[in-house]
């Protein structure tokens, strides 16, 4: 059990100017970062990988009952975001008792809020799936999916809220730990539950709800540690909890238009046909994946970027920045080659249908060509999520979200089917993506962001 991140993660001093050391820093954040949140979506990367060979209805299926769960699960992101930025503040102030007691409110927060989530996902599967204009096969394999995965939502939760605590106080190499064992132990249990033991698509549901709880549990355990060593108190504090919902409402609102965005595509999808939603679900988890490849320097981003404006060290702010930014064009353009190259060779881990293929193929050449621009949005995303700046971000992912529908409705419209409407619906979706950098970079620009303190 990795137990001694809270108290043993050292702390680089917030007073050189070294360029490298302050690329040192983000390295010694975000590669841990990087592979952490490169196992997250390994969890649906295998079951994508376990459920395709049940068929095509089952892959389909298994993408309707993804886009809701990780809608539901994406609308609390913020108990990772915002315990990272809060806790980061108070860190750099010098304040770890204080730090670690406004993480475990959140932690608190993550229990409450998990248990009513599940209990509203496992009444409302079919009516949120039948909001999806697919087959009748097709959504019943997403129910199924769907209420088994809803168990796992509190613990899903709890990781969120745990993990975001141990990035505020610069610790990103325990979450690496928990995670890289709770996905190893996903993939061997959704492989035995789905074709060893044959309970098909359900048993994918089930092994990652095992998973999740299991690496709930062990941040747990490293969290309380680490506060009996800060003498920091461990029981329910209404106020703080209080304290800590209020905080998320702004981020609340960001995550909620930007899972629309992603929701609204995907219906786009499903209108395309059942190859084409398969091939859009693998696509998208690849896209996934590159982003939470692209976000692990915007969690060096944000662990950095609160520590040093609660040390109120603004020029060291600005420098991470220009660094940061160096960093996400070219992690992007690595990214899109690698994904350009294997273009053909990715389809053939998820799918046995040549449809299915092709159309995969085809959509993750308009992922690989979005990548740099995917990279400035993300880490600026960090960068002012950091900063405590989530009014902003609120109301700017909002008006994206809107300004992005009449390019939906555009590919909706044009009538244009199978592959080339597949191509057409990504090639939107990367517009989004280049409007969503301009904004955040004429916002980041400004000095608007950029306030000082343990608490903003």
């Amino acid at each position: 059990m990795p137990g001694g991140g809270i108290h043993s993660e050292p702390v680089p001093s917030a007073s050189s100017s070294d360029p490298l050391v302050e690329s040192g820093e983000i390295l010694r954040l975000a590669i841990p970062a990087f592979l952490t949140l490169i196992a997250e979506p390994l969890f649906l990367l295998a079951d994508n990988a376990i459920v395709g060979y049940l068929g095509t209805a089952p892959l389909a299926g298994l993408g309707v009952a993804s886009a809701v769960l990780l809608t539901v699960v994406g609308v609390f992101v913020f108990l990772a975001y915002g315990s990272t930025a809060v806790v980061a503040r108070r860190e750099g102030a010098g304040d770890r008792r204080g730090a670690i007691g406004a993480g475990i409110d959140g932690m608190y927060l993550a229990v409450l809020l998990g248990v009513v989530s599940a209990l509203a996902l496992v009444l409302a599967a079919r009516p949120l799936v039948e909001l999806f204009d697919t087959s009748a096969q097709v959504s019943d394999e997403a129910v199924t999916y769907l209420a088994i995965s809803a168990y796992g939502i509190p613990p899903m939760l709890l990781v969120l809220a745990a993990t975001g605590v141990l990035r505020g106080l610069q610790d990103t190499r325990t979450p690496l730990v928990v995670a890289t064992i709770g996905f190893s132990a996903n993939a061997a249990l959704s492989l035995l539950f789905v074709h060893g033991l044959g309970f098909g698509i359900a048993g994918a549901a089930w092994g990652t709800v095992l998973a999740q709880s299991g690496m709930g549990l062990a941040l747990v355990v490293v969290v309380l540690r680490g506060a009996r060593r800060a003498s920091t108190p461990r029981g329910f504090h209404p106020g703080g909890v209080l304290t800590a919902a209020r905080g998320g409402v702004p981020l609340i609102i960001r995550t909620v238009s930007l899972r629309a965005t992603l929701l609204a595509t995907t219906w786009v999808a499903a209108g395309l046909g059942d190859t084409e939603l398969a091939a859009f679900q693998v696509s998208l988890t690849v896209w996934n994946t590159l982003v939470f490849a692209l976000d692990a320097l915007a969690i060096a981003a944000q662990a950095i970027t609160g520590k040093y404006l609660g040390a109120s060290d603004l020029a060291r702010t600005r420098q991470a920045l220009s660094t940061l930014m160096r960093w996400a064009v070219w992690s992007g353009v690595v990214l899109g080659l690698v994904v350009a190259a294997l273009h053909r060779v990715i389809p053939l881990g998820f799918s046995a249908d040549p449809q299915v293929r092709t159309a995969i193929a085809a959509a993750l050449l308009v992922v690989a060509v979005g990548q740099p621009v995917s990279g400035i949005a993300f880490v600026l995303d960090g960068v002012l999520m950091g900063a405590g700046d989530m009014w902003w971000l609120a109301l700017a992912q909002t008006g994206l979200f809107v300004a992005y529908l009449p390019l939906l409705y555009a590919v909706w419209a044009s009538g244009v089917e199978s592959t080339a409407g597949l191509v057409w619906l990504w090639a939107a979706f990367s517009c989004f993506m280049l409007l969503r950098a301009v904004v955040f970079v004429l916002r980041a620009r400004s000095d608007a962001w950029m306030v000082t303190g343990a608490t903003r």
